[in-house]
């Protein structure tokens, strides 16, 4: 296993962020992340089940809907947790859509008193949204609010937003347990060792848990194809426009698809990839042929 030098996962990554927060013996961890990012709004959870993350529409012509997590605590309400590595063509629309499949799945056959428990979609993501570039803030959190009284006008929709490339602090300057999930998420891959501010039960599950040394030969060929996922979207992000860029559209849409399709990735790949239909990724592709 000499292919990779980190010592330790990168939870940015498709295996590593399931691996930390997707697996049964693990379920601790998301319990105690979730405490730290929710517990003001929602009090402690005490027990997650995980829940199908397919989803499918009540037509077979509806779009389904694949979540990273999805898990349902002990008084019935739901929580999606997904991890966006770069910045994704209309991902509000997508977290939008996403988080109407647990609204949906509350309806009982028959009558139905529109009693709804608590729904939260969680992201957290290794960009942030462009008119927020000059803002220093983390944690965004957006519920239905009346425009004129900005009073919050239903309380069991959430949308909760951690933008990483936000939290620079460093080891030494860490103040919250919350600010210390976040210093982790973003520099476990980066660490040799964990820091002693970090010395603490869960925090060296994470590390356990996410020592490349620790996974068998099938999870570590299944961790490089993350990795390799991973690195191949953040230099699509990096790479300057592409060459089909000129003939309009969306460019920064089009300099993702083009890029990520020399790299021999499918048209499905892609359009899961970036949040676009495969129909709109088809025609990319065509336009810019």
């Amino acid at each position: 296993m000499s292919e990779l030098k980190e010592k330790y996962i990168n939870p940015f990554t498709d295996f590593g962020f399931k691996k930390i927060f997707g697996e049964e013996p693990n379920k601790d961890l998301l319990i105690d992340f979730l405490n730290e990012l929710l517990r003001q709004n929602e009090g402690e959870i005490t027990e997650l089940t995980y829940s199908k993350n397919d989803k499918t529409g009540s037509l077979a012509s509806d779009r389904s809907a694949i979540f990273d997590l999805y898990c349902i605590n002990q008084d019935g309400e739901r929580f999606i947790v997904e991890m966006q590595k770069t910045e994704q063509a209309f991902f509000k629309e997508r977290a939008l859509y996403y988080s109407t499949f647990p609204i949906q799945e509350q309806a009982q056959k028959g009558e139905w008193n529109f009693e709804l428990k608590a729904v939260y979609t969680i992201g957290i993501l290794n960009f942030s949204f462009n008119e927020d570039e000059d803002d220093d803030k983390i944690r965004h959190e957006v519920k239905l609010t009346d425009i004129d009284t900005k009073e919050v006008f239903h309380d069991k929709f959430t949308f909760i937003y951690l933008t990483m490339d936000k939290f620079n602090k460093k080891a030494h300057e860490l103040e919250t347990r919350f600010e210390k999930w976040l210093y982790l998420l973003k520099n476990l891959h980066k660490l040799e060792r964990l820091p002693d501010e970090l010395k603490e039960d869960v925090f060296e599950k994470v590390a356990e848990v996410a020592m490349v040394a620790n996974l068998t030969r099938e999870q570590f060929n299944e961790y490089q194809k993350s990795v390799k996922v991973y690195r191949d979207l953040n230099n699509v992000l990096n790479h300057s426009y592409s060459k089909g860029v000129e003939k309009g559209g969306n460019q920064k849409e089009i300099s993702f698809v083009l890029r990520l399709y020399e790299k021999g990735k499918s048209v499905e790949e892609i359009a899961d990839l970036i949040g676009l239909s495969v129909e709109k990724v088809e025609q990319i592709l065509k336009d810019n042929s």
